[in-house]
């Protein structure tokens, strides 16, 4: 059974998976006094594919605008189905239109991911997309669908982004007993965010009986995953949630890449992307470490930063002020490398906190830290 665009985005958000600003609308009334910023997207709300090129998707630019769209619209018919609403969204500043799915395949034994750098309403008309066959949802693992993409989508952030956004697809599928999620376009802003500027999702017509997610539950989710979007574009941090145990701390993409690595190499899962580069302040990490110690997945934190232009010793000073006043009993691990380090190692001391020689080291003691809190 598939659902209807304003439904779909409502599971995805619940996912804390970024969709753009919207409200449905059924009724002139309510079109007149619409406050999504204008120029819009209007799209017709059905249960059916094919919307775009019938015409069941528009733009307007003026509230004289959206009146005629909204009427045109709810005059159509697709696919013998009468539009129930309109969706009105945020026209999308679109630097890049990617292809993203999660889909029931019964020759991998359940769920396959599917990706294109390409995607968009003529999808079908490009190379297929690049299969992960993950079956089971909790087969996933990151540095497969890594090594899967590298051939083909040669922007690492945009990388790592698509793996946590097919991560929480099939949490999605799997919670909902979905048959299909699909996101076309899956779309890179010019700010580098990844937004779900549709969503086609299927459900399994034979567990309908089933109720796996309800209203509220779906509300509380977005709204939680809308808190922590709107803190963390405010502080100039960038994160990203996944689904390990490990919370990470960093500063640079490429650095937060490899303790990633050195996480999962270390058999252990990260639970986050969070790079605190454009904000190496007490401000910028006392919301790191918040975020973390509220976040009931995570069981022990990583900070691993690298001082190019950062002068390290200034981090430590930071940390151990902010160790100090913290409250949460999960472990933290401390690696702090580059300019001043030495001082850092110093200052660290000092206050009782060690300062880890390599990246593998501090590694491995976060992920022996958390199994200990495991036993």
């Amino acid at each position: 059974m598939l659902i209807t665009e304003a439904q779909g985005k409502a599971l995805l958000q619940a996912a804390a998976i970024a969709t753009p600003s919207s409200q449905e609308l059924s009724s002139l009334d309510e079109v007149r006094a619409c406050r999504i910023a204008l120029p819009v997207a209007v799209k017709a709300q059905v249960a059916a594919g094919g919307r775009g090129k019938a015409g069941g998707i528009r733009k307007a630019g003026s509230g004289a605008e959206l009146e005629q769209a909204f009427g045109a619209i709810m005059a159509m018919r697709f696919g013998g189905e009468a539009p129930s609403s309109v969706l009105v969204e945020s026209w999308l500043d679109i630097a890049r239109e990617l292809y993203l799915a999660v889909a029931i395949d019964s020759r991998v034994g359940g769920f396959n991911v599917l990706y294109s750098p390409r995607g968009g309403i003529n999808i079908e008309d490009g190379p297929p997309p690049l299969s992960y066959p993950v079956g089971l949802a909790r087969n996933f693992r990151a540095h497969v669908l890594r090594a899967l993409l590298e051939p083909v989508e040669s922007d690492a952030k945009v990388r790592e982004r698509v793996i946590s956004t097919a991560r929480r697809l099939l949490e999605v599928a799997q919670a909902n007993e979905c048959t299909t999620v699909e996101i076309n376009p899956l779309v890179v802003s010019s700010d580098g965010a990844l937004i779900a500027a549709d969503a086609k999702i299927v459900l399994d017509e034979a567990a309908a009986f089933r109720k796996t997610a309800t209203a509220a539950t779906i509300a509380a989710a977005r709204d939680k995953a809308a808190r922590e979007i709107r803190l963390c574009e405010e502080a100039n941090l960038m994160l990203v949630w996944l689904d390990g145990e490990i919370g990470l701390i960093s500063g640079g993409a490429g650095m937060t890449m490899a303790a990633m690595d050195a996480i999962d190499g270390a058999g252990a899962q990260p639970a986050c992307f969070l790079d605190v580069s454009g904000n190496p302040t007490p401000a910028g990490f006392g919301l790191a470490f918040d975020l973390l110690d509220r976040a009931p997945n995570v069981k022990g934190i990583l900070v691993s930063m690298f001082g190019g232009g950062l002068h390290t010793d200034r981090v430590a000073k930071t940390l151990v002020e902010l160790l100090a006043k913290r409250v949460s009993s999960k472990p933290v691990t401390l690696r702090l490398n580059g300019t001043r380090s030495d001082l850092a190692t110093t200052i660290l001391g000092e206050a009782g906190h060690r300062n880890h020689a390599t990246l593998e080291i501090a590694v491995a003691d976060i992920v022996k830290k958390v199994a200990g809190t495991r036993s």
